[in-house]
């Protein structure tokens, strides 16, 4: 079954927002986000625009056939032989830049020659925190890219407009997460776990014990387990090295530590701290962590049902993450807010419930955000169909609704 052609347009409209300016696009995400297929996207848009194909460079290190590129000398060689007497727009694109060793110095050399339209992706946010940081001080642009949202899964699904289907497609999103290569399968358990399973033993050798040389590979197994299973739970390194002493498994905090920055520098996790509203202050204690893709969780574990507050606030999570939000943790009090959000200096709040069954659901989703006195949008996100509207101004809206509105910036 081939995988259906989908552009996913919010990426491929920020990429081409860029093109052309003296900018290194740095693609980010998680291994088999679609990071390759944007860049091979980007390619035909060039092309379409009449750009000749000896002026594109693409490059990508998964394949065998660039195995040859070993360093930053060796890609500097390349685009000066590729490029040379060339005239008009060059392009050069790199897939997984990490794999070359020294790569930032090539790119920063090629970039200060002016000739050359630089992207390239990366699976290892430490390229950023290090290697760009270090030659590129604001001369490059971050796009993150996430698994796929429930709108662009719906389109992979070509449901869209089906009210019925599209309540069977949440069910399988829930299940197995939003990487693309899912929808080459039929979506049953038997076939998509195992590929599931594979991307996230491929993530965790690359890009984990690979990268930052790791030799407790068991220890990195453990605290990863335990994290995926405690998915929007406060955690400290102090706790989780406290659980595993009385497991009779000796991991020191330090290690703990190091191993879920390791993990986030992957996306396999990915940090919410946490920020105390009334007193405008980010506090440095019991972060909290969400999944990359909650697909990999259910292929690791299996899918629990019961566990279906997490997953839906881990939903809502990675989707104000890829409506380009700031997302923090908000504590009022001792009530906490699901998720306080910051974009282009507006201000909003959330609460994700499962069902306002129960009026102590009520009172807990709608009385917490009653402590914030502002007056920035307030929003209990659940599955109910129906429900209160609104409380006190506080608004209510159905889950679904939220992950398929055509303006979402109104949140």
């Amino acid at each position: 079954m081939k995988l259906p052609e989908v552009q996913r347009k919010a990426y491929m409209d920020r990429i081409q927002a860029y093109m052309d300016m003296p900018f290194v696009k740095v693609i980010t995400g998680m291994r088999r986000v679609g990071k390759s297929t944007l860049l091979a996207q980007t390619r035909e848009a060039l092309l379409a625009k009449g750009i000749p194909e000896a002026q594109i460079l693409l490059v990508n290190k998964d394949l065998l056939a660039w195995d040859h590129l070993r360093d930053y000398r060796d890609l500097d060689r390349l685009v000066q032989e590729r490029f040379a007497h060339r005239s008009g727009p060059c392009y050069l694109m790199v897939d997984e830049v990490q794999e070359i060793l020294g790569w930032e110095r090539a790119i920063n050399s090629i970039l200060a020659q002016g000739s050359v339209d630089i992207l390239i992706t990366g699976s290892n946010a430490h390229l950023l925190s290090v290697e760009l940081a270090t030659l590129l001080t604001g001369r490059f642009v971050e796009i993150p890219v996430y698994p796929l949202s429930f709108s662009e899964f719906v389109e992979f699904r070509r449901v869209a407009g089906d009210r019925i289907r599209m309540k069977t497609c949440f069910q399988q999103y829930l299940r197995y997460g939003g990487l693309p290569g899912i929808h080459a399968l039929p979506m049953v358990d038997e076939l998509v776990f195992p590929y599931l399973n594979a991307i996230l033993s491929t993530i965790l050798l690359k890009d984990v014990v690979k990268r930052h040389g790791i030799r407790d590979v068991g220890h990195l197994e453990r605290i990863l387990s335990f994290a995926f299973d405690n998915c929007g739970n406060p955690m400290s390194a102090r706790a989780i090295a406290a659980y595993f002493k009385n497991q009779n498994t000796r991991i020191t905090t330090d290690t703990v530590v190091s191993y879920l920055a390791n993990l986030c520098d992957s996306y396999l996790l990915l940090r919410a701290g946490r920020f105390e509203i009334k007193g405008k202050r980010h506090l440095e204690f019991q972060d909290k962590y969400y999944l990359g893709d909650l697909g990999l969780r259910h292929a690791l574990f299996g899918y629990r049902e019961i566990d279906i507050g997490s997953l839906l606030e881990n939903v809502v999570y990675l989707e104000l993450l890829r409506r380009g939000c700031r997302v923090d943790i908000g504590l009022v009090g001792p009530a906490e807010i699901d998720f306080v959000t910051e974009r282009a200096g507006r201000r909003a709040y959330y609460q994700v419930a499962y069902l306002l069954a129960e009026p102590t659901t009520i009172q807990r989703e709608f009385g917490n955000l009653e402590r914030i006195d502002d007056n920035h949008p307030k929003w209990v996100l659940s599955m109910d169909e129906i429900g209160p509207a609104e409380r006190n101004g506080i608004r209510h809206l159905n889950l679904m609704e939220f992950l398929t509105d055509s303006q979402p910036g109104e949140h």
